[in-house]
């Protein structure tokens, strides 16, 4: 445990930022689940819609370092693909 103001501070600062960094990582997962069940629902104009604000949200995410700026590309690749891919 900390045994001093300073490093109190830090755990308090610590844990803050652990919570806001986990509830972005979980942004970005639903993001990428609602596209994904989009493609699965058949449905091309409601995937591009929604394929389209999850753009923004991955982008936001990378911005923010939470997720390295290839591995967002790479996921709006893939979720783009599939939308495309779409009889």
């Amino acid at each position: 445990m900390a045994n001093s103001k300073q490093a109190k501070k830090r755990a308090l600062q610590a844990r803050a930022r652990n919570a806001q960094g986990a509830a972005q990582r979980s942004r970005l997962r639903t993001a990428i689940k609602q596209v994904r069940k989009a493609v699965a629902a058949g449905d091309k104009a409601a995937a591009a819609e929604i394929l389209r604000k999850s753009t923004s949200v991955i982008d936001s995410i990378a911005d923010k370092k939470l997720v390295h700026k290839n591995a967002a590309a790479r996921n709006k690749s893939r979720l783009a693909a599939a939308v495309k891919a779409m009889a």
